[in-house]
């Protein structure tokens, strides 16, 4: 048990958001008949949920910083049918409509960043009319009729990347060689880590730990790739995915290693000692929103590439998905405390629900149910523990190894973070 401990970083409690993962992929496996575990399944559950999980990224700052944005379903949906009509109607090429849409998500994002920023119109309220008025405008402009998008634009929302070798060895060959990079890169960082915590507290860590740690890693990674090579012809890993990937890797490196991240979470957990350390909280609330809309606007064109049509009903109710998994990933309802790593888990629980139930029939209205019910558990297990005088479960999720028990930052891996200030100024 003591081994089993350090190689979980002598807290078994960080990882329970993970365990739960792993929990419900496993029974809705056993329930489904071995469905729920195959290339393809797996396929379609992480490219259906990609908006999810670009929403979850953004929305995890707008929480962090102390607010809410409840018009990014909306938001997606009008930059998504904006983006099929300047195509259609306008004839831009489509990489210019992609431009063009990002664009307008950026001016939607400057809107209601100016209004939270310099009016004091609180998030949640500015929000709030966005999600009218956009909702309101994708039905209005599209005359309640879904668009069809360009055919490039459907290779991004659902293309592949090029299936090499298959004849061969009748696995995706490109696929394998990602995933062998990706177990290399965590081997790479793992040993670079080890080394600086050697520096710092002069002693050399136990090495059996870290290699069981490096096992589980790896085996984790390597059966992902073989799910993914070993799918029907043509397939591969789905180019939205390369795209979410790339988008964690950057936001994870933002908020943990730049002064913006530090910013996000000073103003997060005290605005008033931020100020007074010199932080422009006005440019922090700004910047968050900015964001966001940036993000939805990307969200919705994956999406109506996706579905080779922007529609009249995209956007509806993904803001509620996203809000529920950045606090299943073990964010705080008060601000300052979530990471991107905890975020992407509690994105994958709901992604995982939401396949789950499917398979198994069960109809849509009972499935809100049970994400609520989900939702309600996750947050209130972590209110009990921080209560309690523990550490948050899921918000320490991946924390590193050299930081201070009981900080509650649930800082990245391998990453140096800053100790997260609580709305007292005390750190967590």
């Amino acid at each position: 048990m003591k081994l089993v401990k350090q190689v979980l970083g002598n807290d078994l409690r960080r990882y329970t958001m993970v365990f739960v993962l792993v929990l419900i992929l496993i029974t809705f496996n056993i329930i489904s008949g071995g469905r729920m575990l195959t290339s393809q399944n797996i396929l379609n559950l992480l490219v259906g949920n990609t908006y999810v999980l670009i929403l979850a990224l953004g929305m995890l700052m707008v929480i962090v910083v102390g607010h809410i944005d409840l018009s990014v379903g909306s938001v997606a949906g009008f930059v998504g049918m904006c983006v099929a009509l300047s195509a259609r109607d306008l004839g831009l090429p489509w990489a210019v409509a992609i431009l063009a849409g990002l664009a307008i998500g950026a001016l939607i994002g400057t809107w209601q960043g100016l209004w939270l920023s310099k009016i004091g119109i609180p998030g949640f309220i500015t929000t709030l009319a966005g999600w009218m008025i956009f909702r309101g405008a994708v039905i209005w402009i599209s005359g309640s009729i879904s668009i069809p998008v360009p055919p490039e634009l459907r290779v991004l929302g659902s293309g592949y990347l090029p299936d090499w070798g298959r004849e061969q060895t009748g696995l995706n060959l490109l696929t394998v060689l990602i995933g062998a990079v990706a177990i290399a890169v965590v081997v790479l960082l793992q040993l670079r880590s080890r080394k600086r915590l050697a520096e710092v507290t002069g002693e050399s860590q136990p090495l059996l730990p870290a290699v069981l740690q490096l096992v589980l890693v790896g085996l984790l990674i390597g059966y992902l790739t073989w799910l993914l090579a070993s799918g029907r012809e043509g397939t591969s890993i789905p180019i939205p995915i390369i795209i979410v990937g790339a988008l964690v890797i950057f936001y994870a490196i933002l908020t943990q290693r730049t002064p913006f991240g530090r910013h996000v979470y000073a103003v997060g957990g005290n605005k008033a000692a931020a100020a007074l350390s010199g932080v422009n909280v006005s440019r922090t609330y700004f910047l968050v929103m900015l964001n966001m809309s940036i993000l939805a606007a990307l969200a919705g064109i994956l999406a109506a590439g996706r579905s080779t049509a922007a529609g009249p009903n995209d956007g509806n109710m993904w803001e509620l998905d996203a809000i529920a998994s950045v606090f299943i990933g073990g964010a705080a309802v008060t601000g300052g405390i979530g990471t991107v790593g905890a975020t992407v888990v509690g994105a994958l629980v709901m992604a995982s629900i939401n396949s789950g139930l499917m398979l198994m029939g069960v109809a849509q209205d009972r499935t809100q149910i049970i994400k609520g019910l989900v939702l309600l558990a996750a947050v209130a297990l972590d209110v009990y523990n921080k209560r309690s005088g523990r550490d948050s479960i899921t918000g320490r999720l991946l924390e590193r190894k050299d930081q201070p028990k009981g900080t509650g930052t649930g800082a990245e891996p391998l990453t140096a973070a800053p100790a997260e200030p609580n709305r007292n100024g005390e750190s967590q």
